[in-house]
C-alpha cells in the first residue's frame, strides 16, 4: 500500500505512505555499514531550553550533531530520532535557529523529528499550519534516504532504515495523534507487516524517583489504540516528563514492549544536548544503552567546571543499562525466520571425508522423539567408507540412557540428534562403537584432519559429569609407546568435558611422543554448540562456534596414534573400560582427513 511522494506546500501535509528506501540508497547516506550486526540509534530528547528566545544557545546541540556525524563510521550509527519539544515556545525565532542547527546532520545522518507541546499551539495533529511544520514538516525529509512518508496533516512520519542486515521502521508521532493520525499509523504498520518498529512520541510515560515508568494518559491511549495489538512495536520512546525511567509491558501477543522516558532538560544547561545511544548487537541479542553530553565530552578534562564534569555522563540504572532481546524469537510473530531445510548427505561430503554420521532417516532407520535407541541399532556411515556405528549400553545404562530427539543445531544438516543420559553414581551411559574392522580404527591422519560435532548440554546441568567423553579412539597410550601424559592407560585420542564444562581435546600424536591438549572456555548449557578440531599435520587448533579458542598448544602434533581399536561416540575409555557416558545431546558428526577452513565446516562460518 504505497502512494507517490509528492512535495507538499509549505505547512501542508505529505503523502500517506512513501516507498521504502533501497539498501543502496541508505548505505549512500554516510559511512555506515548496514549489514553489520552491531549498530546504534541515537535518541535526542527535549532540547527546548537551548532554543528559548533571546536565551537560545545552539552550541551544545551542534556539538552533539558533530559528534554523531564524526562517530558514525566507528560507532555504526544508523539513525537519530528526536522526541519533541525542540524549542521552548515554537516561535519563528526559535524554530529558525533550531532548523539551522539540524542542518549539521542534513545529508550526513538520517533523522526524525516530531512535535512536542512546546513546539505547537495546542490541539492534536489536525491543528493545521504552524511554524514548526514549515521547518520540520515532511518537505525537510523528502531527500533523506530513510524517509518513508508522512500523514496528510504532516505531523506524523515514518522512516525505514537498513541496519543489522534487515529493515527497521521508526514511527514518529505527534505529541497528540488524532484518530486520523492513529488510523494513518495503523496503515503504515499494515503496509510494513514484517518490520520491527520503534515508536517515538513526546508524551508517553512518566516515572517516579526510582525510575519506575508508568504510562501517561496519552501513553495509555497509544497503548490501547496502537501499541498493544501491533506486535511489531518492541520499543517505545518518549520525553516530556522527568526524571527518566523505563518499564516493560506485555502486549496482546504476550511479548515484551520496552517503554522508556528520556529527558534531561532539568539537568545543567538544559541537558546540554545530551543523547542516548542504543547500541544494538544482534549477535549477542543485547541492546546496550549509554547517556552522555558530547559538548562536555569534547572539552579538556582539566578545564571542565564541576557541573560540566557532573553532567558529562549519566550512569544510573535508567541511563546506562542493557536489555536482553532474543531478536529472532521476539520478531517471530510478524517476521519469522524460516528455518534452514535439512541438507542431504551428498551436500556435506567434501573431499577426504572419512566418516559422517547423523541421526535422521539417512543414518538411522527409524525413531520418534523420546523413544529409546536399542542396543544393536546401527547408525550408518554416510561417507560410504564402512565406518558404521553400533549402539551399546555401558555401566548401569537403561533404555532411557539413549533416546531419539528432534532437537538440533539451527545450522546442522540433519534435523535430529541423540539424547544421552550418562552420569556417575552409578556409572551409566551409552556408546556408538565402530565395528572391529572399520577403517577409521586404524587411520593415522598424518596429512591432517578435521573432527566436527554438534553438542548441547542440558539446562539445568544436574549431577556430576566431570570428564565425560563426547568421542574417542580406544587404545591405551602406553601401548602406542607414548611416555608423556598423566597415565599410560588413557586412550590415545579423546574429546571431553571437564568439571568446569571446558572442552578438552587430548591427542597422542602418531609421529611425536607428546600429548598436546587444547582447552576451551566453559561451554554454555541449554544451547547448541558446534565443535571443530582442525589439525594441519603440524599442530591442532580447536574452534567453538566458528571461533578459534585461546588455549591451543603450539607443540608439534602429526596424526593420531590409533591402534586398530574402535572409534567411539558417547564416552571416553580408560584402560579399555567405560564407566560414565555423555550427558546431553549429540548431533551430526563428521571426520575429514584434511584440515578444513571454517567456511567449509558443517555449519559454515566466514
Amino acid at each position: 500500500m504505497q502512494a507517490a511522494l509528492a512535495a507538499p506546500a509549505a505547512g501542508a501535509g505529505a503523502t500517506l505512505l512513501g516507498a521504502a528506501p533501497t539498501p543502496a540508497a541508505a548505505a549512500a547516506a554516510g559511512a555506515f555499514d548496514p549489514q553489520s550486526p552491531r549498530f546504534a540509534i541515537a535518541v535526542l530528547p527535549d532540547t527546548q531550553y537551548l532554543f528559548d528566545e533571546d536565551s537560545s544557545d545552539p552550541e551544545p546541540l551542534k556539538a552533539t550533531f558533530r559528534y554523531l556525524v564524526e562517530e558514525r563510521r566507528d560507532t555504526n550509527i544508523a539513525f537519530m530520532t528526536h522526541l519533541g519539544d525542540v524549542t521552548e515556545h515554537g516561535s519563528e525565532h526559535e524554530i529558525a535557529i533550531a532548523g539551522k542547527t539540524f542542518g549539521v546532520l542534513d545529508g550526513k545522518l538520517p533523522y526524525s523529528v516530531l512535535a512536542g507541546n512546546h513546539d505547537v499551539r495546542g490541539g492534536d495533529d489536525q491543528r493545521g499550519d504552524s511554524v514548526y511544520l514549515r521547518t520540520f514538516g515532511p518537505r525537510r525529509f523528502t531527500r533523506m534516504p530513510t524517509f518513508g512518508g508522512a500523514s496528510p496533516d504532516g505531523y506524523n512520519s515514518f522512516h525505514v532504515l537498513r541496519a543489522g542486515g534487515r529493515d527497521w521502521l521508526v514511527l514518529a508521532l505527534d505529541w497528540r495523534a488524532s484518530d486520523k493520525g492513529l488510523a494513518w499509523a495503523q496503515q503504515v504498520l499494515d503496509a510494513h507487516r514484517t518490520l520491527p518498529v520503534i515508536l517515538t512520541t513526546h508524551d508517553l510515560a512518566w516515572a517516579d524517583e526510582a525510575g519506575q515508568a508508568r504510562l501517561s494518559e496519552n501513553g495509555q491511549r497509544l497503548w490501547d489504540r496502537l501499541i498493544r495489538d501491533n506486535d511489531q512495536i518492541f520499543l517505545s520512546l518518549g520525553g516530556h516528563y522527568w526524571p527518566p525511567g523505563r518499564t516493560t509491558l506485555s502486549n496482546a501477543a504476550g511479548n515484551d514492549v520496552q517503554v522508556h522516558i528520556t529527558n534531561y532538560q532539568d539537568r545543567y544547561y538544559g541537558g546540554a544536548g545530551m543523547i542516548r545511544l542504543y547500541h544494538f548487537d544482534l549477535a549477542r541479542n543485547v541492546v546496550d544503552v549509554e547517556t552522555f553530553a558530547p559538548w562536555f565530552l569534547a572539552r579538556d578534562p582539566a578545564r571542565r567546571t564541576p557541573l560540566e564534569a557532573e553532567t558529562i555522563e549519566l550512569t544510573g540504572p535508567v541511563d546506562r543499562f542493557s536489555m536482553r532481546i532474543d531478536f529472532a524469537a521476539r520478531f517471530a510473530g510478524f517476521a519469522p525466520v524460516p528455518p534452514p531445510a535439512p541438507r542431504p548427505p551428498v551436500a556435506v561430503l567434501p573431499r577426504g571425508t572419512v566418516g559422517y554420521w547423523r541421526f535422521d532417516s539417512y543414518g538411522l532407520s527409524s525413531g520418534t522423539a523420546g523413544s529409546p535407541i536399542a542396543d544393536g541399532t546401527v547408525v550408518r556411515d554416510l561417507s560410504g567408507n564402512g565406518n558404521d556405528l553400533t549402539v551399546a549400553r555401558i555401566g548401569a545404562g537403561t533404555a532411557e540412557t539413549l533416546t531419539y530427539s528432534t532437537e538440533h543445531h539451527p545450522g546442522q544438516p540433519a534435523h535430529a540428534s541423540l539424547r544421552f543420559d550418562g552420569g556417575k553414581g552409578p556409572d551409566r551411559g551409552a556408546i556408538l562403537r565402530a565395528g572391529p574392522h572399520a577403517p577409521i580404527n586404524s587411520m593415522k591422519f598424518t596429512d591432517g584432519y578435521t573432527i566436527e560435532a554438534f553438542v548441547k548440554l542440558p539446562d539445568p546441568y544436574q549431577g556430576d559429569h566431570a570428564w565425560m567423553g563426547i568421542m574417542s579412539w580406544e587404545g591405551r597410550s602406553g601401548d602406542a609407546g607414548k611416555t608423556t601424559g598423566w597415565s599410560p592407560l588413557e586412550c590415545t585420542c579423546s574429546l571431553n568435558i571437564s568439571p568446569e564444562r571446558f572442552l578438552q581435546y587430548v591427542v597422542y600424536a602418531d609421529r611425536q611422543d607428546a600429548d598436546p591438549t587444547s582447552w576451551s572456555h566453559a561451554l554454555p548449557t541449554g544451547r547448541w554448540t558446534h565443535i571443530a578440531v582442525v589439525n594441519d599435520s603440524r599442530r591442532t587448533v580447536v574452534h567453538v562456534d566458528g571461533s578459534r579458542i585461546a588455549r591451543n598448544p603450539s607443540q608439534p602434533s602429526t596424526g593420531i596414534a590409533t591402534l586398530g581399536r574402535p572409534f567411539v561416540v558417547g564416552a571416553t575409555s580408560f584402560d579399555l573400560k567405560y564407566g560414565q557416558g555423555f550427558y546431553g545431546w549429540i548431533g551430526d558428526i563428521r571426520i575429514t582427513a584434511r584440515a578444513l577452513r571454517p567456511k567449509d565446516f558443517l555449519t559454515p562460518y566466514a
